[in-house]
């Protein structure tokens, strides 16, 4: 389960000593690239954080996803006719929020076809998919939801590449994004390639990945989500909307 709290390092956020090291993280990379100066304090906050509020390692993280940024989303977003295979597998979905404000996300795995799949292409789905979730925070909130289905997922799917180039760009590119992964309908084969992917995960954000038992799914749903923001397809009241129809 996820660590609700985290005190430690959620509490001393609003803390002086967190402002200036904010305040030493933005003169450090406005110096270093002007980009800097289009982020926000909430945008730098969460690379502080996801450095133990280290300044010296924030500073070169967060320089890193600025040319990263630059060189993968050169015009700010990325193009639906840049991405016009993995749109038409209709595998990501975007609607309704979980109980504490969370945009949610649905992926449906047993859609990626692993042998088809264009790594460029793939990578910049990810992007896409990750901009469309940020995109639909309110103010304040920083984190999305995702229910990741494996219902159907079978050797097809699995694309133990495809994840960590997934993987990768998350955790590089978007730090304390993630708020809860309820991963639901999860096959045998699903958890051997887990463990091969899970040493990879940052430590901060292993307990936010949740495997659903098969029997208290839609219980499980429910717990965090609200029935009339649930999908229908697990028994709430939403329709899918895919990725690049939502607002």
């Amino acid at each position: 389960m996820e660590s609700e709290g985290q005190p430690s390092r959620g509490d001393c956020f609003g803390s002086n000593d967190t402002e200036r090291k904010v305040a030493q993280l933005r003169a450090i990379v406005e110096e270093q690239d002007p980009a800097a100066k289009e982020l926000d304090n909430l945008t730098l906050r969460r690379f502080l954080l996801a450095r133990d509020l280290d300044v010296r390692k924030a500073s070169t993280f967060l320089l890193k996803h600025l040319k990263w940024r630059q060189s993968m989303v050169p015009n700010g977003f990325i193009l639906e006719a840049e991405i016009q295979y993995e749109l038409s597998q209709k595998k990501a979905f975007a609607q309704g929020f979980d109980k504490m404000g969370r945009p949610i996300a649905v992926i449906i795995n047993a859609r990626h076809n692993a042998s088809k799949r264009n790594m460029h292409e793939f990578k910049r789905f990810v992007v896409y998919v990750m901009d469309k979730l940020c995109a639909r925070m309110a103010g304040g909130q920083e984190k999305f939801c995702i229910i990741g289905d494996f219902q159907g997922f079978g050797f097809s799917n699995c694309d133990i590449q495809g994840f960590f180039a997934a993987l990768e760009i998350f955790q590089n590119n978007y730090p304390e994004r993630l708020g809860k992964a309820l991963m639901i309908h999860v096959p045998y084969i699903f958890m051997k390639a887990w463990k091969i992917i899970y040493p990879f995960i940052d430590s901060n954000t292993k307990n936010k990945y949740v495997f659903v038992d098969e029997k208290n799914t839609k219980d499980k749903l429910l717990e965090e989500i609200h029935e009339s923001q649930l999908p229908e397809i697990y028994g709430g009241k939403l329709p899918l909307i895919p990725i690049e129809q939502s607002i």
